[in-house]
């Protein structure tokens, strides 16, 4: 039995990730805020389902809380840990740019210090596709500079992999970074595409359409993330010892350091992603189209080859398959 300590196992991705975990037999500690970015109900049921479990523990803890993150560490002296709380949301942090600070960047920084004073064997962390910014070239590779934020949410992601990559450096932590492509399905963010169209679709209510429906996004199913991210961290990071200074690879380093992207590898335009909702609920959308709003991008899509070359593994849920799935949950969650 391996023990893990996944923060943020209240949220979506953390939630999978435990549960996943749980049910092939280890142990898992589990800490969230428990916060009301969105309804919190729902992050309950989710941790409802996790303690059913008898090796899951979980404690109500802020990773901003830096002598309650010492005490955690110190208890349980984690082997790896699965680093998945932030504040996540590129539009809201337009509207509260502070408190992407204190989660993502003072959190992530107790979270180093924990693993970094107390014996971590790996450190596995959520980045996000949000770092490729105004990179156009597509597909995203991590081999690609990714010094063009435009958002501070994307701003504080790559900041996260600058301050991995400096702990693994100092301290021979092995980090990897795993950039996350619009992740999507059961038990979902309230605050995302598909669960605020499935919602007003559903209530007769307009959706909004940005960029006209014709942002394109590499799309991935909850169930590949999981696997991604389980297979990723059952392997400790190391240095790449082809990197060299005088051509820097943004992705390895010749420390214990790695940067991989989690896609589906398939860009699905925005329209086409509404009329596969529509037919999953059999209902029609009432589409107000709009511009692109400030921090978004017009498309990501994701380049795998070394998650499939390192851990041979490729996400490849369908996104008919995957939203499928999503509206039969939605229905049976919410009685619809």
């Amino acid at each position: 039995m391996q023990r893990y300590l996944v923060t943020g196992a209240a949220g979506f991705i953390g939630y999978h990730v435990a549960r996943y975990l749980l049910a092939r037999g280890d142990a898992v500690v589990g800490i969230d805020n428990l916060n009301d970015y969105y309804e919190v109900k729902l992050k309950h049921d989710r941790l409802a389902q996790l303690q059913s479990f008898e090796q899951f523990c979980f404690v109500k803890l802020d990773v901003v809380d830096q002598a309650g993150m010492q005490r955690l560490f110190a208890e349980h002296r984690f082997p790896v840990v699965i680093h998945l709380a932030a504040q996540a949301g590129v539009r809201y942090s337009l509207q509260n740019p502070r408190a992407y600070v204190d989660s993502n960047l003072v959190g992530f920084l107790n979270v180093l210090e924990g693993c970094r004073h107390f014996d971590c064997r790996h450190l596995v962390y959520a980045s996000s596709s949000s770092v490729y910014g105004a990179n156009t070239r597509l597909p995203f590779s991590v081999h690609d500079n990714v010094d063009h934020p435009v958002s501070l949410y994307a701003a504080t992601k790559k900041a996260n992999e600058l301050m991995a990559h400096t702990y693994s450096h100092l301290y021979g932590l092995p980090t990897t970074g795993l950039r996350f492509f619009t992740v999507y399905g059961p038990w979902g963010r309230p605050d995302m595409a598909l669960f605020i169209f499935t919602r007003a679709i559903l209530e007769g209510r307009p959706i909004d359409v940005f960029n006209y429906g014709k942002m394109q996004r590499d799309f991935t199913y909850i169930d590949d993330i999981v696997e991604g991210v389980v297979r990723v961290a059952d392997r400790p990071a190391t240095a790449n010892p082809a990197w060299s200074g005088d051509a820097p690879d943004p992705g390895t380093s010749s420390a214990p350091y790695r940067i991989y992207n989690i896609g589906n590898h398939s860009p699905v335009e925005l329209d086409y992603f509404i009329s596969v909702l529509e037919e999953c609920l059999g209902k029609k959308a009432i589409r107000n189209f709009l511009p692109m709003q400030p921090g978004d991008v017009p498309a990501t899509y994701a380049d795998i080859q070394d998650l499939a070359r390192d851990f041979g593994f490729e996400p490849a849920t369908p996104i008919e398959v995957g939203i499928r799935r999503f509206v039969d949950w939605y229905r049976r969650y919410y009685g619809v």
